[in-house]
């Protein structure tokens, strides 16, 4: 006999989480909650986490749920404990990240009356949200077992609010044994429903009679079949493969710094660059440029494919292909021939000429946030998990090579800077393997309660740019012409020395080159303790240095 929570509703929850197979509930400690936690504590299927700052504990979760591509549930108690949840719900929902929010709540006759700690919890997510459930009716094991396929098969968030009565802490003992629900949600490409062949053949011809294709991968989970037949792809010279770091794949044939190649690039030249046909897959796009680029030269056909949805970030989508891409590739191939054209070789041309540009300047700049990352990058152990915070960091990541060993992430559905570091230390502790994150100052801050978490596993590694306050604003010239640019910067003359102190990770700081490539040559090593490094960089040079590298650039 096994001990349950004695409230049917608890019971219901707890069970269904292991019919599913959760492996982790990311728990916030709380009272109206108990019932819960008493029944998590008592499953030998699931590990339960606890942290105790909700917002830090919903994107930890999201750390976990990116890595191990399964739903992770979170449990909070009633009231405000739950709003905290949504800056991360609103970056799962956009980066098709499955999370199981399960919120405590007070019964419905006790909200609106004056009673503590209690809000409307009832689909309080409905912008953001796959499903809703509010428990407390004869529907509730249907509705449970929606809101887990859900989360399940279409890869997002959903939230269940579970109204509790006291008693809280009553327990019982039940004869239960565990079902098998969860062998009915399908989720493999096999279980995908191939295109209609004769439907694909229209769009073949279309390409087949392009001499300008571009194939554009936002962001990507690493994927071996998918970087395959993107390497057959590039064997069309009509075909421009363009990548982000955080697209996981790479070739020397693939523009892999965007901004670096169109940045310098006139008008009559960016008529060349505009495709005939622009093919996009994967997630968000990182590049403003090649928004504004493509929203300005558009092209004939925009067609996006992705099982899920398709966003129409430059103006012009004219087809959705509803299948994930390495099932499309693996019939569009069939139906397709390579095209006679200068295209791709044009631009790879292009690539070397500004690859060359940039090494020259880089070899030369000052010591500057872009001069850390032409140091730390190469610096990263082979085979790591690298994690990027948003704003600079992400931006200035994609001017440089990143060797192909290594897997990047970063929070791009909304592009937030809340939450950068506690993401990167629940994908930490669910990699298990080495985790190098990228952070600038503000973010760092800003998420410092990230540190309180007692799962933070000893190889972590945090390299933090302070450069004293947020440099992208100096960089855009909207905030420096405004007279007001301390209030869109964050002017601060705060280190991480104390932090580190008492969150238990091992200190270290850099100030110039020589002693940044002192730090860099032991920094990844094996501790006791996990690390961070502090680089300090010139908070009034960093936005005239990448102005001229751009500059530079220019033929």
């Amino acid at each position: 006999m096994r001990q349950f929570p004695k409230n049917k509703l608890a019971q219901l929850v707890v069970t269904s989480c292991e019919n599913f197979n959760i492996s982790n509930v990311v728990i916030s400690p709380g009272s109206r909650n108990a019932p819960l936690i008493i029944g998590f504590n008592d499953s030998e299927e699931i590990e339960i986490l606890s942290i105790v700052d909700e917002r830090c504990a919903a994107f930890f979760a999201l750390g976990i749920a990116q890595q191990t591509r399964k739903p992770v549930a979170l449990l909070c108690t009633s009231g405000s404990a739950l709003l905290n949840y949504y800056p991360a719900i609103a970056e799962a929902f956009y980066s098709n990240i499955p999370l199981l929010i399960i919120s405590a709540d007070r019964p419905k006759h006790l909200i609106d009356v004056g009673d503590g700690q209690t809000i409307r919890q009832e689909n309080v997510f409905k912008n953001h949200i796959l499903f809703s459930a509010n428990l407390g009716s004869e529907n509730d094991e249907k509705c449970i077992e929606n809101a887990f396929k859900i989360a399940i098969t279409k890869k997002g968030p959903v939230h269940i609010n579970v109204p509790f009565d006291e008693p809280l802490y009553e327990k019982e003992a039940i004869n239960y044994s565990k079902s098998e629900i969860v062998s009915e949600v399908k989720t493999s490409l096999i279980d995908e429903i191939p295109l209609d062949v004769d439907e694909l053949q229209k769009y073949a011809d279309i390409w087949d009679a392009s001499t300008k294709k571009m194939v554009l991968v936002g962001e990507h989970f690493p994927d071996d079949l998918l970087q395959t037949q993107l390497e057959h792809l590039v064997k069309d010279p009509s075909v421009l493969v363009l990548i982000e770091n955080t697209a996981n794949v790479s070739h020397s044939k693939f523009i892999n710094s965007i901004d670096k190649l169109i940045f310098p690039l006139d008008d009559g030249e960016l008529e060349k660059f505009q495709p005939d046909i622009l093919l996009s897959l994967g997630g968000l796009i990182v590049s403003k440029k090649i928004k504004q680029h493509i929203r300005k030269y558009q092209p004939k056909h925009h067609w996006h494919t992705d099982a899920k949805r398709a966003f129409d970030t430059f103006h012009c989508l004219k087809h959705h292909f509803k299948i994930s891409s390495q099932l499309f590739f693996s019939q569009f191939f069939f139906l397709t021939k390579a095209t006679e054209s200068n295209y791709q070789s044009y631009w790879l041309q292009k690539k070397a000429v500004r690859l060359k540009k940039h090494q020259e300047f880089i070899g030369n700049c000052a010591f500057s946030d872009l001069k850390v990352f032409s140091k730390l990058l190469p610096s990263i152990p082979n085979n790591s998990q690298l994690q990027l915070g948003n704003s600079s960091i992400i931006r200035y990541s994609q001017l440089f090579d990143i060797d192909n060993t290594l897997r990047v992430f970063c929070n791009r559905g909304t592009s937030g800077i809340d939450g950068s570091t506690s993401t990167a230390i629940g994908a930490a502790f669910s990699a298990r393997g080495n985790t190098v994150f990228v952070t600038g100052d503000i973010s760092f801050f800003y998420d410092s309660n990230a540190l309180w978490n007692n799962f933070i596993p000893r190889n972590f590694r945090i390299i933090l740019v302070n450069n004293g306050g947020g440099g992208i604003f100096r960089f855009i010239p909207g905030p420096k012409a405004s007279n007001a640019l301390d209030y869109f910067e964050t002017p601060h003359n705060l280190t991480a020395e104390h932090l580190c102190e008492m969150h238990k990770f091992e200190y270290n700081t850099a100030k110039n080159e020589a002693e940044l490539d002192a730090q860099l040559s032991n920094f990844y090593g094996e501790s006791k303790l996990p690390k961070l490094l502090e680089i300090f960089t010139p908070r009034e040079e960093n936005d005239q240095i990448l102005k001229a590298y751009f500059n530079n650039l220019k033929e």
